[in-house]
Order: structure tokens, then C-alpha cells, then sequence
């Protein structure tokens, strides 16, 4: 029932939802089979280490070859050196355009795990899908893969990073950035995306954590042609700057590092719970958000030397 549920949320969407741009009308079915798959009961939450999780990392890998995204290393599993079992960012890259500016990268990057089987609610259910946390923003970063893909427009060299273990302590953020570290990788900016399902109560489409250290939300309100991003200025959304993926990159490197997310803590009461499953997200939300977000990316990444900074 709940895939039928899905199916005819897709429907619904190529039915009604405005089309924006090209990428939208193309897209669509795509980033709900994503969804639909990293979120289902057969990879049982996909916590790190299970073989939920490493089904999850198949699907992905998959995703860069079909898409004819390189490996950045030569695998395109990164297998974490910090975690207790065995488990593996995915990352790929696609060299930048730009004779100077190839030679900076700009990381892109989501949390594809979950927290995996929970206490059964009401005897129901035991398995936190995590459809808003964090399929939601790993179906994001799939579609602008597939768009820089084809496109191949971007000047600046782009990392693509599919992170594990998040959470388990934002292992596999702090295992990548430590290893770009050590090869004293020229990385300038890193763009996280994570719990994008359900829109806000607010004229934003999306907030930007620790949006105050750098100027990278006003020139995204800039290249949007209006105020698409704000701040959250609430108390319990003051340390998230901190606790998610763009932060170990933010400490290693002093670089604008920031996560782009639309989850507060007032639209959404399924936060690492068993009812976070696909049927509950707003899939034109979702849809829009990627139509709106595309083309700014592309604005950051193409973006004159030195334009975004830290404050």
C-alpha cells in the first residue's frame, strides 16, 4: 500500500507541480525511485555496518557509474578507518572546467545511513526507514550528480560524497576530511544537504546551519534572484551547525562549510522515529527544492575567485 502510495504521489507530481526548469519534467520519477529505495524496509534503516547500510552503498556506487561519475580514489568506497566494523563513504568527482579554478574543490555531500532497527512503537514496527533523515538529501545530491553529469558545466573541481556512520558521530565526515587533510587537498567550500522532505512554516524553501560565518546564504539569495534561504533563529537549532557532516570540514579546513536543511523541530514529529517513511514526506516540496536549488549551486561552484569566504 505505502508503494502504491508512492506511485501515486509521482503521478500527482509530474501532474501538477510547476515546472520550473528543464531538469524538472526529466527528472522526477527518478529522485522517487531513489527515495522510495534508500528509505524501504529491505535495507532495515541502514545503519553502519549492517547490510542495509551496504546495500545503500551498492545503490549508490552504482548511481556514479551509471551517471559516468569518476571514482576521486580508486575505489569508490572510501572504507571508513574510525568505525568499529566495516562501512564506506561513497565519493566520486567530476574535474572542473575552468583551467584556474579546476584546481579548487567544492564537496557536495549528504548522509546516506540511519540509525537501523529501533524499539518496536505500539508492536508494529522496528525499522526507522529515515526517509527524511537522510534519503531526503541523498536523493538530492543523486540529481545534482546527474545534472553536472550531463551538463558538465562546472568550473570548479566538485566532490561527491555520500557520507556513512553520521549517525554515529559524523564518523565518516570527519574520516574524509581528515584524509583530504592529509593530502593537503585544495577544498574551498563544502555544501551538505540533509532532512529536505517537508517544507517550513516560513517564506524560505530551506535554512543554512551557521549561515552568520560565511556569505554563502546571502550569494545564494543573490544567484536565486530572491530570498530563498534564511536563518532559523531558534534555540534548539543553534548547535545543528555542529552536528552534521559540513562541520569536520569547517575545523580541518576554515572554509565556508555549511548544511542546507528544512527540518526545525515544529514540521516534523517523526525525527529518528519508525513513521519516518516515504509516504509522509511533501514530495512537491522536495521536487521544488531541487528545481530551485540546481542552478544555484551551479552560480556557488561557477563563482569568481574568492566571492564566497568566511565572514
Amino acid at each position: 500500500m505505502k508503494y502504491f502510495c508512492v506511485i501515486l504521489a509521482l503521478w500527482m507530481l509530474s501532474c501538477s507541480s510547476p515546472k520550473t526548469s528543464q531538469y524538472a519534467s526529466v527528472h522526477d520519477e527518478q529522485f522517487v525511485k531513489t527515495l522510495t529505495y534508500l528509505a524501504s524496509d529491505q535495507l532495515q534503516g541502514r545503519e553502519a555496518g549492517t547490510l542495509g547500510n551496504d546495500k545503500a552503498a551498492d545503490y549508490l556506487e552504482d548511481f556514479l557509474i551509471l551517471n559516468q561519475v569518476e571514482p576521486y580514489f580508486s575505489s569508490y568506497r572510501d572504507t571508513l578507518s574510525n568505525f568499529e566494523s566495516t562501512t564506506s563513504n561513497i565519493v566520486g568527482w567530476i574535474p572542473g572546467r575552468d583551467a584556474k579554478l579546476k584546481k579548487e574543490y567544492f564537496i557536495i555531500g549528504a548522509h546516506y545511513d540511519h540509525i537501523g532497527i529501533v524499539k518496536e512503537i505500539g508492536q508494529i514496527d522496528t525499522i526507522a526507514n529515515g526517509a527524511n533523515d537522510n534519503a531526503s538529501g541523498t536523493a538530492v545530491v543523486t540529481e545534482l550528480i546527474r545534472y553536472f553529469a550531463k551538463a558538465k558545466s562546472n568550473k570548479r573541481t566538485l566532490i561527491f560524497v555520500f557520507f556513512t556512520a553520521e549517525e554515529k558521530g559524523l564518523l565518516g565526515a570527519y574520516h574524509f576530511a581528515e584524509k583530504l587533510k592529509s593530502e593537503q587537498a585544495p577544498v574551498v567550500a563544502m555544501l551538505n544537504f540533509e532532512m529536505l522532505g517537508v517544507p517550513m512554516n516560513s517564506e524560505f524553501i530551506a535554512y543554512l546551519t551557521g549561515a552568520k560565518l560565511s556569505n554563502m546564504q546571502d550569494k545564494m539569495n543573490q544567484f536565486a534572484n530572491k530570498k530563498l534561504i534564511g536563518s532559523r533563529p531558534h534555540v534548539s537549532l543553534d548547535n545543528l551547525f555542529k552536528q552534521s557532516d559540513n562541520y569536520p570540514f569547517y575545523q580541518k579546513f576554515q572554509i565556508p562549510a555549511h548544511t542546507l536543511s528544512s527540518f526545525d523541530f515544529e514540521n516534523y514529529n517523526y525525527y529518528h522515529h519508525v513513521k519516518d517513511e516515504v509516504d509522509q514526506l511533501d514530495l512537491n516540496h522536495l521536487s521544488g527544492f531541487i528545481n530551485e536549488i540546481i542552478p544555484v549551486v551551479e552560480q556557488l561552484v561557477n563563482s569568481d575567485s574568492r566571492e564566497i569566504k568566511l565572514n
